[in-house]
């Protein structure tokens, strides 16, 4: 069995007297796309900033390909570039084109040339059906074709595992289906992917497994066929299957 890429051990973060994750222990094997569900206020969003050090845990251990993401000598520059994350904004430079927006941390933080920052960037919006748009402005583009960008902005940079934060919330409904068809190929090509997100039939279709959190604590977690398999009064399936209807 091949190594965690990302290992949480007994991770806890408080915001002044509000203990939003209790001692969380999670464990994300390569090329695993996990969903992680619950009601709001559970501690999942928490979760995935503090695997990039936006939010700084007070507690616990976080590991990235083997590396300690909490020790004072870590980089984050580097780490971030390790540990991609999609957010629910799209969160693009609106002056700048759609390449140029990919393509800023490549050449800002990684250094790399302007055609070598260009090839790695057109490579990515290829990955995501968007090649054809980079030279447009993040105004000329949809919603679903802004996050389309926002992923690839992330890939560029080569990310031993993805975090996506609710990527489809801010989305018209007629727009989902295009970012979750992305994440589908990306499932396809081996990345890694840990998903706070209310699609539970996408969870139940593309998931590997699914984690349900509440109250700052991992409950339950198993395959989508075993969530929804649990006898009713189980918190995860009923969370599932009301979702789902």
């Amino acid at each position: 069995m091949n190594a965690p890429i990302l290992q949480i051990h007994g991770l806890r973060k408080h915001f002044g007297g509000n203990e939003v994750l209790k001692s969380i222990d999670l464990s994300i094997a390569p090329g695993e796309l996990v969903f992680i569900i619950g009601p709001s206020g559970s501690g999942k969003s928490t979760l995935l900033r503090c695997c990039n050090r936006l939010e700084e845990p007070d507690g616990g251990s976080i590991t990235v390909d083997g590396e300690d993401l909490l020790s004072p000598r870590t980089n984050l520059n580097l780490l971030r570039q390790r540990v991609g994350m999609v957010f629910q904004q799209f969160n693009l430079y609106p002056h700048l084109r759609v390449l140029s927006n990919v393509t800023l941390a490549l050449r800002k933080v990684r250094g790399l040339s302007a055609a070598e920052a260009d090839r790695a960037g057109l490579a990515a919006l290829e990955r995501v059906g968007l090649a054809h748009k980079a030279r447009a402005y993040p105004g000329e583009l949809s919603g679903g074709q802004q996050q389309r960008a926002a992923i690839a902005r992330a890939l560029a940079l080569e990310p031993k595992i993805m975090l996506f934060d609710e990527p489809t919330s801010a989305l018209d409904p007629e727009l989902v289906s295009e970012v979750l068809q992305v994440m589908q190929e990306l499932k396809k090509t081996g990345v890694t992917m840990v998903v706070v997100s209310h699609e539970m039939r996408f969870a139940r279709d593309a998931a590997d497994r699914i984690v349900f959190m509440e109250h700052g604590v991992v409950v339950e977690q198993g395959s989508p066929a075993q969530i929804l398999a649990a006898p009713p009064g189980s918190r995860a399936r009923d969370f599932m299957t009301d979702a789902l209807h």
